[in-house]
């Protein structure tokens, strides 16, 4: 018997998420144990698999069996939530013709492998013909996908990374941020100078040290070492699959919470990964609903919940514990649940958006997606660029940067071919307060549970409230229905007030 025009599509579907599955994880290769010299062939392995995934989703039967399954009245919501992820993913596909593609995926990776030799030598000049190479390869497909989807320029790139998003609405949210948070960034430090200092943590702390804390936290928030490994890279990340999740950090001997709350963050992705529904894998509606439901879920975690007051009870004598067996002195008044809950919610104007402070970090947010629409808008040129973010920075955040290591190269995203990402980290992080309120509105107990490293109850309602989801609904679902209304900046207002000002 034939199968019906929606079991081919699925059949069809798992194959191209079999592909990229393995595209993911040449990728993390690439960013963690690739030698330099298989850089070139590296990129022309990707690129093929690129175009591989590209013809599987561009193969002219497609369309007709989308059309075809989308008149099947025998399928249940979790199937025609699939069948519009398909259309919405073969849409996008459809819009950018192969040999583009391959452009685009090579040279994304060349870019990002020269970033990485230019930004520690703070060298911008290096890397701007192959950033401009790689710009006008973005601004190329993204015109042909705003055409296919008939929206705007920076919109089509957004889709990709928020499906449906749009920067209108990104502008309203952000403007309404913009009108409390300077302030609200001048009390808190006016608040914290008012009050004795935190007892700094003299290191250096090695980086065995940081390891093994990491991963003892990494296994109480409940990350399966079955399927998954902490490795290091140039820039935090996590990827692999739902089944293998690979996620990294990078270690400061002078400094052990940056590569702590670094692991914290990303095993937030990784928990979201791994409760993806497993009947749906390899299927549209098995991925995670876009960025900012997956930025929440590793911002829930790190900033929510593991740099409360109750998680700080449970992290103080377990990081002195493991420092100690290290032959580092933890005895010293540094190492309290309050003093550690000080230094952890700072705030501090700073150079680097991955070292910020949960207050400031929305001003390094709304820089990138200024400066990233006007390049791609053609309002601002790339030799412009480093000028520009220096003066934004100092505009903005009130600190310049001395380099362009501190400053413009300091992000992988533009370099590794990720235009129109970064709105997705403030979105996610209104959308983290909002559902981990949501949760404490409905388990009382979630709280109580940091405290003694119990994460079972806040994983007992994200899992059927945001990880089982996946892609059945749109982010403004899932997150109205998860917490009762639309995302709302009132509420990320309300969390950094009672932190910062009032606590």
């Amino acid at each position: 018997m034939a199968m019906s025009p929606y079991r081919q599509l699925e059949t069809r579907f798992s194959k191209l998420g079999a592909v990229e599955e393995a595209l993911a994880m040449l990728g993390w290769d690439s960013s963690t144990m690739m030698p330099v010299g298989g850089a070139e062939a590296r990129a022309e392995q990707m690129s093929v698999l690129q175009v591989v995934c590209h013809e599987l989703v561009t193969d002219a039967a497609l369309g007709d069996l989308i059309v075809a399954a989308e008149s099947d009245d025998t399928l249940d919501s979790w199937q025609r939530a699939n069948l519009a992820e398909m259309r919405r993913r073969w849409l996008h596909e459809t819009a950018v013709p192969a040999d583009l593609v391959s452009r685009l995926s090579k040279a994304s990776l060349d870019c990002e492998m020269i970033w990485r030799e230019a930004r520690p030598a703070g060298d911008f000049a290096g890397v701007l013909p192959s950033l401009q190479t790689l710009l006008d390869l973005t601004k190329e497909a993204g015109a042909a996908r705003a055409e296919k989807l008939g929206v705007p320029l920076y919109d089509a790139l957004l889709d990709a990374y928020e499906p449906g998003g749009s920067a209108a609405e990104i502008d309203r949210l952000f403007a309404e941020l913009a009108a409390f948070l300077p302030d609200l960034v001048e009390a808190a430090i006016d608040r914290q100078a008012s009050r004795p200092k935190p007892v700094p943590l003299d290191g250096p702390f090695p980086i065995a040290a940081q390891q093994t804390l990491g991963i003892r936290l990494m296994e109480t928030l409940g990350f399966d070492f079955a399927h998954g490994r902490l490795d290091v890279s140039a820039h935090p990340f996590s990827g692999g699959t739902p089944d293998d999740v690979r996620i990294t950090t990078r270690y400061a001997e002078e400094d052990f919470t940056r590569a702590l709350m670094g692991v914290l963050h990303e095993t937030g992705h990784a928990l979201y990964e791994r409760g993806l529904p497993a009947r749906w894998r390899r299927q549209p509606v098995g991925y995670a609903r876009g960025m900012s439901i997956h930025e929440s879920q590793s911002l829930l975690i790190e900033m929510q919940a593991c740099r409360s007051r109750e998680f700080m009870e449970y992290l103080a004598p377990l990081a002195a514990r493991t420092f100690a067996e290290y032959g580092v002195d933890t005895s010293g008044p540094g190492w309290t649940s309050d003093n550690l809950w000080r230094l952890s919610t700072r705030v501090e104007r700073s150079l680097i958006r991955v070292d910020a402070d949960e207050a400031t970090y929305p001003a390094h947010v709304v820089l990138r997606y200024r400066l990233e629409r006007a390049l791609i808008e053609g309002r601002l040129s790339l030799a412009e660029l480093p000028g520009a973010w220096n003066e934004g920075m100092t505009s903005l955040i009130g600190v310049t940067p001395p380099d362009d290591r501190l400053g413009c190269l300091q992000d992988i995203h533009w370099f590794g071919g990720s235009w129109g990402y970064f709105p997705t980290y403030t979105l996610g992080a209104m959308t983290a307060a909002q559902l981990f309120a949501a949760a404490n509105r409905a388990d009382p107990g979630i709280r109580p549970g940091l405290a003694q490293g119990n994460f079972a109850p806040l994983l007992g309602w994200l899992r059927p409230n945001v990880h089982e989801r996946a892609s059945s609904v749109s982010a403004r679902t899932l997150v109205t229905e998860a917490t009762g209304s639309p995302l709302d900046v009132g509420v990320f207002e309300r969390h950094l007030t009672t932190r910062y000002l009032e606590s």
